[in-house]
């Protein structure tokens, strides 16, 4: 399919707002590890039950969704009105990072990060389980791992655009 310039647009908006969503999630996973989680350490399993329980409820707003979940249908945008450039690096290093984090963040999150929210939710501040504190660490490790491999998607969307951008000309003069 050949390239259009509505097609190309398409491809430039999507991926960029990929990166810049990718940008907030691995702002918002990192602040969590360096500062959240550090604070809740401090705290007694009665009131990090309390106030881990409302964090998670309070996360989840359209706002949060939009930013959690977006970089992947974003990414596909991108990629596939971006189709004529699939043998350029930076095309390839886009998949991979929109791959990447909607099995690494996404799934992940879904599989591992959910389940203890929903433990912890469960909790009631006056009969917590014996083990509150390693599940603490658990959610703690999870979130750590998402707030490294989103940097690391983050610094790779961003290269890929950056990429792009340098041979945008040299791609827009071919027939």
């Amino acid at each position: 399919m050949p390239t259009t310039p509505v097609l190309n647009r398409l491809s430039l908006s999507a991926q960029s707002l990929t990166v810049l969503l990718l940008g907030l999630m691995a702002g918002f996973f990192a602040t969590y590890s360096a500062n959240v989680n550090l604070a809740t350490l401090e705290l007694d399993g009665p009131t990090y039950a309390l106030v881990q329980s409302a964090f998670n409820r309070n996360v989840r707003h359209a706002g949060f969704f939009v930013c959690f979940f977006g970089p992947v249908p974003l990414g596909l945008i991108a990629l596939a009105s971006g189709w004529s450039h699939r043998r350029a690096a930076w095309w390839w290093l886009l998949a991979l990072a929109v791959v990447a984090y909607g099995l690494g963040i996404v799934l992940f999150t879904r599989q591992v990060n959910l389940p203890l929210n929903y433990l912890t939710e469960s909790w009631t501040p006056a009969t917590l389980p014996p083990d509150w504190a390693s599940v603490r660490e658990a959610w703690n490790r999870a979130n750590l791992w998402r707030s490294g491999l989103s940097l690391t998607l983050f610094a790779a969307g961003l290269a890929a655009l950056v990429m792009r951008l340098r041979t945008a000309p040299a791609e827009s003069a071919r027939p």
